[in-house]
């Protein structure tokens, strides 16, 4: 078996972030100066050796993330590379809102994802099962590409990540719930176990100590 691990990071903080609006739909809002910022530390970290040799850096069709991919990549002289299918999920008749019934019911929507119900859905928008059916076999070809082992890390989205990060390993190293939330730069970190993954690290705090918002999606 190959040496290779995959790096599910997070975006850098957005406006929308920080006023905790649900802003999902494509191609949304550019990073804050934070979170270029944020998007920096991550490079250094990754650079450093954080998480091993980094072999490639995939990122989401998202602007935040195509953003975020490219600011890390400076630090690895590497080229980002765009993928679909693992932009974040799709919140429906929420888009925009930021207001306390509207975060509850996304949140509710969530928890019961990360519970087991992959049926719920958003109103207008996407079940659990949805998501990971656009998201798992972007994984999967990602682990074909790279037979030769290192790291590789895909930019992707807070609730995204880690209702697929808790897919891919599911009884073998889930997270435990207090640890599910995501900042932003945050990252969980992965390897091979036969067919699947087994979790190596859930890293959710934003890297180089910099400041977190509180965010639904995070």
């Amino acid at each position: 078996m190959s040496d290779l691990r995959l790096v599910l990071a997070r975006h850098g903080q957005t406006p929308s972030n920080v006023a905790h609006v649900l802003d999902t739909v494509l191609p949304g809002p550019p990073l804050t100066d934070l979170g270029r910022a944020q998007a920096h530390a991550l490079g250094r970290e990754l650079a450093e050796g954080a998480e091993g040799r980094v072999a490639a850096i995939y990122h989401s069709p998202a602007r935040r993330a195509v953003e975020t991919a490219a600011l890390v990549a400076e630090h690895l002289d590497l080229e980002p590379i765009e993928v679909t299918g693992v932009h974040e999920v799709q919140v429906g008749e929420l888009e925009g809102r930021n207001d306390e019934p509207a975060v509850t019911e996304f949140r509710g929507v969530v928890d019961r994802w990360l519970d087991g119900d992959l049926d719920a859905r958003h109103r207008g928008g996407e079940s659990g099962r949805d998501l990971l059916n656009r998201y798992v076999p972007v994984v999967a070809d990602l682990r074909e590409r790279h037979p030769e082992g290192g790291t590789i890390v895909l930019v992707s989205h807070g609730a995204a990540l880690r209702l697929a990060a808790q897919e891919l390993v599911e009884g073998v190293g889930t997270p435990p719930r207090d640890e599910e939330h995501v900042g932003n730069c945050g990252r969980v970190v992965l390897r091979p176990r036969g067919s699947g993954w087994e979790l190596v690290a859930w890293r959710s705090a934003v890297p180089g100590g910099l400041p977190a918002t509180d965010d639904p999606t995070g």
